[in-house]
């Protein structure tokens, strides 16, 4: 699925999609992959498959890709 990364004012930082990633370690880890080619990496899936605490970890790496707080990510169609 593509997404749009929107900074607050409405601006599209990036497109791209999340996916999971295997670390060396065998954890997953959630990501996103600009349609660019840029890697960010979220934190790691619980083993239960909660995504809560990855997609947090995700959240700050948009903030240190981009130095914007309040980004909004939405699906595109």
């Amino acid at each position: 699925m593509r997404f749009a990364v929107l900074s607050s004012s409405g601006q599209v930082l990036a497109y791209g999609s999340l996916c999971i990633l295997e670390d060396d370690e065998g954890d997953w880890i959630l990501a996103f992959r600009t349609e660019r080619g840029k890697l960010i990496e979220g934190g790691k899936i619980t083993a239960d498959g909660d995504l809560s605490q990855a997609s947090e970890v995700l959240y700050r790496r948009f903030f240190q890709t981009w130095g914007i707080s309040g980004v909004t990510l939405t699906s595109k169609i």
